[in-house]
């Protein structure tokens, strides 16, 4: 679309200006040949999404934190900040981007959650207010830019500690239904190899479906090998050492209740292959837990690279 923007006349340029400002369905609408208008609505709205995430990134490049230690009142000459689970304060300089993500975090889920509560009970695009929910894009992007903008400018305070514990909560909650989500698609993805098995050639699928199985076993291992070589040390970090072995022996437990004759009599397409998804996405999560912690059994040891005031 971007592409054909300049290619595009002056009385199709002056068809689009509207769009910015009326309650058009959307500005691709008028520059694509056809297209489902809900699907391009869902399509604008990931794009606003992928731009906040973008953003936030972009917050902890190194050299960001010069910049954003101008803005009025964001971080006062260094003023220690308190960290949830981290006694005394952490110097305010060394972690500018990420009181900057928070910000702009807490700018995007208050821009989705306002267009949530104004969409309740809308069922189809007759109801007066899905002209808001398909247009208005140039006032939208206005204001999920404004209120982004001015979270910056909230007052310490408890802010930032309380926000922590909603995105800890958010968190707990997508990771809940990123798993289901997960299981579904194992599941279909066994099945859907399980009925061409059944079809012919079941050699060939055969092995496809047990080569996948084994391959993310065996990433799953090298994974529990690797944390406890750069995430344990052998006099201390018992923290990390308990959640590595209890995350393996709880993935191992569910591999074997997966092929259990009663399991096996309910759900007759599962598998190892669904276990195996789980097994090497709870290594993920448990490699980002630890990546992110605090502390000198992090691989990363960010703490040691900050001054720290006690």
């Amino acid at each position: 679309t971007l592409l054909l923007l300049p290619k595009l006349s002056l009385n199709k340029w002056l068809s689009i200006i509207p769009c910015l400002c009326g309650s058009a369905p959307c500005l691709l609408c008028r520059c694509c040949p056809s297209g489902n208008n809900s699907t391009i609505t869902r399509l604008i709205y990931a794009f606003f999404l992928l731009l906040g995430v973008s953003v936030a990134c972009v917050m902890l490049i190194p050299g960001m934190e010069e910049q954003l230690k101008k803005i009025p009142g964001f971080c006062d000459g260094g003023m220690g900040t308190t960290i949830p689970g981290v006694h005394g304060h952490v110097n305010c300089d060394v972690l500018v981007g990420y009181k900057a993500v928070y910000r702009v975090c807490f700018g995007m889920a208050m821009f989705f959650l306002l267009f949530s509560l104004l969409m309740i009970k809308v069922k189809s695009s007759n109801d007066p207010r899905a002209a808001v929910h398909n247009g208005f894009w140039f006032f939208k992007f206005a204001t999920a830019l404004a209120i982004s903008v001015g979270a910056f400018f909230i007052p310490e305070g408890p802010f930032t500690t309380v926000w922590f514990y909603v995105g800890m909560s958010g968190a707990f909650c997508f990771i809940l239904i990123q798993l289901v989500l997960l299981i579904d698609f194992a599941h279909s993805w066994n099945e859907s190899w399980v009925e061409k098995m059944e079809e012919g050639n079941s050699r060939c699928w055969y092995a496809a479906l047990l080569s996948a199985t084994a391959v993310n076993y065996l990433l799953s291992l090298v994974a529990i090998v690797l944390f406890y070589v750069y995430y344990t040390h052998p006099e201390g970090c018992s923290e990390n050492k308990t959640f590595i072995s209890v995350n393996m022996l709880l993935c191992i437990g569910a591999s074997v209740m997966s092929i259990l004759p009663r399991i096996q009599e309910s759900q007759p397409r599962s598998g190892l292959l669904q276990s195996s998804v789980i097994t090497i996405y709870t290594m993920y999560l448990t490699w980002s837990a630890m990546t992110n912690e605090p502390g000198n059994c992090s691989s990363s040891m960010w703490l040691f690279r900050y001054t720290i005031q006690l």
